[in-house]
């Protein structure tokens, strides 16, 4: 969601700041701001454009020392006045991601006390709370009091106008990371922002706060005792971040899959067989112990979980369940100590899993793996076993190829599992290891469709709502093509197991309502295609993604998508992305603003 740069050099920072949101636009935000300490004074320009207009707006503003922020508003609406930074008296400015559940009750007792409020924003409350506890050069001090007040997550930025040589930030439930320079030092939600100045970087940890000046820092944990945190060399590059020959990054991304499987992949399909020690030291312990698995996710990754639950059910034989992260800690659940626990985040960050996942354990299920694309992010260091996705960053807000690699390893997850189990023979086990190494050859063929894809979009351009339909495994591959048409074009749209046609969304179905079918060639076909003809006699549109040997064939109202052969298990993976590729040419179509998709936000960092 909000985004975050902050710096201090001995150069004018405001370009670095620019350069650092426009790095962050990704993450989703209604407006933009910055503020920079010159000659004793706050210097502040807002903007409730793109980050571009801002930029504009601050072309003859410099400083050494600053701050800055993308908003996605939460507390007040998108406005300047709403925007950040927030500042208290002209003398404390601050930037901050995540909501203060108390803010209310804290801006009483500030108002009470004389301050003005300017905005409708929880976040002014903490620049008048840090101006409430400061005296010149307590600025740390005076910021780890105000912290001490809030109830909530946050991540900030703290300046003041009559220092131009700190600044102060912080971290609570929102990710927020230290970049550390040659005589100039940064920090940032992302590390995308900050691969124009560093690639040294350090992981705040919870509730730590960090003095930051021109000659180093000072991190002090929670408990205020200073503390040291290992310096982490990124391997991100700026190629990895950047357009190249596409025209957006959901395009970009989308193409990237066949690499981001293989990377995934790699250190699997490099060996003969597969072993626990893949998802951690403690698997071998671990996995044998477990009776069941919980998977806890919100939206796309909450599909791939869905997936994973036919997986891990016929093929390990293990029970599995599937919770939306942001409904599992608010209902009484029977706990089980040896339940495996997955949680499913691109980021790593995402509020609603990780409070599920604190949930799970707090409840005394201390078995928990994280499958996640972020290797220092919150979730990753809070469970036990973990795999990293390796799918490079994920710019776009519609996400593409994290899920297919999250497919990837939850799929290495049921084999490892079932192998663990007995579950599994020796000639099983290396049939799937060659499915998999062959997997990005695969995924290859299916982008070849492009062109056809982009056609068929044309169909779609004047429709205003959508049915997806999948049967068994498919099921959720329709729930996520049905995700990627609405958040992208704006198309509402709805899916479907295609046997509950009958009782009720075949009411829906006229010419005007197009129904794209996942349709491959599986025990469950001959079924799918009965549901076909129930559409097609009602005049529906059918639009059907086929397997080359499913042996169904265009007529009137039936459009059929020639996919390549069966993928048997992996079979979700692959119809998944020309799914992907129909919403983002639909959404072409329509003209509406692929990679940031209004109001959606990338990291969903606040409940």
């Amino acid at each position: 969601m909000c985004g975050i740069v902050g710096a201090i050099a001995k150069r004018n920072v405001v370009p670095i700041l620019i350069n650092g949101l426009m790095r962050l636009e990704y993450r989703g935000y209604d407006s933009a701001g910055l503020v920079v300490v010159q000659s004793e004074q706050l210097e502040r320009v807002r903007s409730t454009g793109r980050v571009a207009e801002l930029e504009q707006k601050s072309a003859n503003t410099q400083g050494s020392l600053g701050i800055a922020h993308t908003r996605w508003a939460t507390h007040g609406i998108p406005s300047e006045r709403n925007a950040h930074p927030h500042i208290s008296n002209n003398q404390i400015a601050v930037v901050h991601n995540g909501i203060i559940e108390n803010y209310e009750e804290l801006r009483t007792e500030l108002t009470a006390r004389g301050y003005k409020f300017n905005s409708d924003t929880d976040t002014e409350v903490i620049a008048h709370l840090i101006h409430s506890h400061y005296q010149k050069g307590n600025l740390l001090t005076a910021t780890q009091k105000a912290l001490a007040q809030l109830i909530g997550a946050y991540a900030i930025a703290v300046v003041a106008a009559e220092n131009p040589q700190q600044f102060i930030a912080a971290r609570k439930g929102s990710p927020l990371l230290l970049g550390v320079g040659n005589g100039e030092n940064f920090v940032a939600s992302d590390m995308s922002a900050l691969l124009q100045v560093t690639k040294k970087v350090i992981y705040l940890e919870e509730g730590d706060v960090v003095d930051v000046s021109l000659d180093g820092y000072r991190i002090l944990n929670e408990k205020g005792h200073e503390v040291e945190r290992p310096i982490h060399i990124s391997e991100l590059n700026n190629d990895s971040v950047e357009l190249g020959q596409y025209k957006h990054y959901m395009q970009k991304e989308i193409f990237e899959q066949p690499q981001a499987l293989a990377n995934t992949l790699e250190s699997v399909c490099n060996s003969q067989s597969l072993v626990p020690g893949i998802f951690g030291a403690e698997a071998n312990k671990i996995f044998p112990q477990i009776e069941s698995i919980l998977i806890l996710a919100c939206g796309t990754s909450n599909h791939a979980g869905q997936v994973a639950k036919y997986w891990l059910e016929e093929i390990a034989g293990v029970p599995c369940s599937v919770e939306i992260a942001s409904e599992y800690r608010y209902r009484v659940s029977v706990a089980n100590p040896k339940t495996l626990v997955v949680t499913i985040s691109q980021s790593g960050e995402t509020a609603d899993t990780l409070a599920a996942l604190n949930h799970a354990k707090a409840s005394g299920q201390e078995f928990t793996l994280a499958i996640c694309n972020v290797p220092e992010s919150a979730i990753i260091r809070q469970s036990k076993l973990r795999l990293l996705t390796r799918a490079g960053p994920e710019i776009g807000v519609a996400s593409t190829k994290a899920f297919t690699t999250q497919l990837a390893a939850l799929f290495l997850l049921t084999l490892v599992i079932a192998k663990t189990r007995n579950k599994l023979t020796e000639e099983q086990e290396q049939t799937h290891l060659h499915e998999l190494r062959h997997l990005p050859a695969a995924l290859q063929k299916v982008l070849a469709l492009e062109p056809e894809i982009e056609k068929l979009s044309e169909q779609f351009t004047h429709k205003h709502h959508a049915l997806f339909l999948g049967r068994g495994v498919h099921y959720p591959i329709a729930l996520e093509g049905a995700l990627k048409l609405k958040e992208i074009s704006y198309i509402h749209a709805e899916a479907y197991p295609a046997g509950e046609l009958k009782h009720g969304p075949l009411a829906l179905v006229d010419e005007d309502m197009p129904v794209v079918s996942v349709a491959p060639n599986d025990a469950l076909l001959e079924k799918l295609k009965s549901n076909l003809q129930e559409v097609k006699a009602r005049g529906g549109q059918l639009y059907v993604f086929a397997d080359a040997d499913t042996h169904i064939k265009t007529s009137e109202g039936l459009h059929i998508m020639q996919m390549p052969e069966h993928a048997g298990y992996l079979s979700p993976i692959l119809h998944v992305v020309p799914l992907q590729l129909l919403a983002y040419y639909v959404a072409l179509q329509k003209g509406t603003d692929v990679d940031k998709p209004r109001n959606l936000a990338k990291s969903v960092t606040v409940e």
